[in-house]
């Protein structure tokens, strides 16, 4: 049980915090070129975009080692993010406006830890959040709520005193499910994709004039 009062900010990374799917889908496509294979935006969406790698590599490249083919895929991802990216539109802002308020901030990620600390640093945040989480690390990685829950464990908050963003349809349960009001950011789905996951609203970014009302969620407003 957390500590009623206490309330916290949970986010995703990739397409949350970071417009990231641009790079992600580069390097998908070139890795379908180099196996003369075409990547369109259906496959993408459908069988990559939010999906674990060990769980969408064996089915993309069958007979392949799905773990050479992860590492291969994250080594290019942050090759191309190395030479710095600016953060979602608003997120400095909101988290300026947490650590006013006294919220806690944590970022919950399926991402590995090097790509998380490494897109964390890219966009010059890292020193804003004092917990990250990592699916693998997990018992279980999202779509299961567990690195949400552990994410909520460590930080000593009760569930219904969080909100967690998110953007892809398997983080978007995963928020739903763990008890937090989920918010779908609209960075590479439609709203209705994202409230069929679970989404209870969700913003352009964080500019977006209905992010002062999800907030107020936290206030008791």
């Amino acid at each position: 049980m957390g500590t009623a009062g206490q309330k916290a900010l949970l986010f995703d990374l990739d397409g949350t915090l970071l417009l990231s799917d641009s790079l992600h889908y580069e390097v998908f496509a070139e890795m379908f070129a180099e196996r003369d294979m075409t990547l369109t935006p259906a496959i993408y969406e459908n069988r990559i975009h939010g999906h674990h790698n060990l769980d969408s590599f064996p089915k993309l490249f069958p007979g392949e080692d799905p773990q050479a083919l992860s590492d291969d895929k994250e080594a290019r991802f942050r090759a191309r993010l190395s030479g710095g990216t600016p953060p979602m539109p608003g997120a400095v802002a909101l988290l300026d406006r947490a650590e006013a308020e006294g919220w806690r901030l944590a970022v919950v990620t399926n991402a590995p830890r090097e790509n998380g600390e490494h897109m964390l640093k890219a966009i010059g945040l890292r020193d804003r959040f004092e917990l990250l989480v990592i699916g693998d690390e997990c018992a279980r990685a999202k779509p299961d709520p567990e690195p949400y829950l552990a994410a909520m464990r460590h930080l000593g908050v009760r569930a219904q005193d969080c909100i967690a963003f998110e953007d892809s349809p398997s983080g978007m349960r995963a928020a739903a499910r763990c008890g937090a009001f989920p918010v779908g950011i609209r960075s590479g789905l439609t709203e209705d994709r994202l409230r069929e996951a679970g989404a209870k609203a969700t913003l352009a970014d964080y500019e977006d004039p209905a992010l002062p009302g999800v907030l107020a969620r936290l206030r008791g407003d």
